[in-house]
């Protein structure tokens, strides 16, 4: 059983929770249904959102199959980690600006780094 997949996978989960619910808040307060409504602070949560749908399912699918083929728990460990804590800078430095953002600006090379590390991980144990 993937044990460590399966903490990282709940913990984006939540974390995906908390973005769903914070554009469900705004439409509800300001009775936008579909889109943005010309809203620009909705717009951008929309955004922080679909960010984490692009990339978080299929980075936790590599880790997924990376524990399966039996990849060292340390190097696991590390990879669902910096995803992780990729994702959480993202999302808050996208919520807190349209434009450049520390946050924004790592959480992204974060995000990649891990994505490249596994998916080159997998490659390696792929064709050993």
């Amino acid at each position: 059983m993937p044990r460590i997949t399966l903490l990282f996978a709940s913990l984006h989960l939540l974390l995906l929770l908390v973005l769903v619910a914070r554009i469900s808040r705004h439409r509800h307060a300001h009775s936008i249904g579909l889109g943005a409504g010309g809203d620009a602070l909705l717009a951008r949560k929309i955004r922080v959102h679909g960010n984490f749908v692009e990339n978080a399912p299929v980075a936790l699918l590599v880790l997924a199959l990376l524990e399966l083929s039996g990849m060292p728990p340390p190097w696991l460990w590390g990879f669902g980690s910096a995803l992780l804590l990729g994702r959480v800078m993202h999302a808050i430095g996208l919520s807190s600006t349209a434009g450049r953002s520390p946050g924004r600006l790592w959480g992204t090379v974060l995000t990649w780094l891990a994505m490249l590390a596994m998916a080159l991980s997998g490659l390696w144990l792929a064709l050993r």
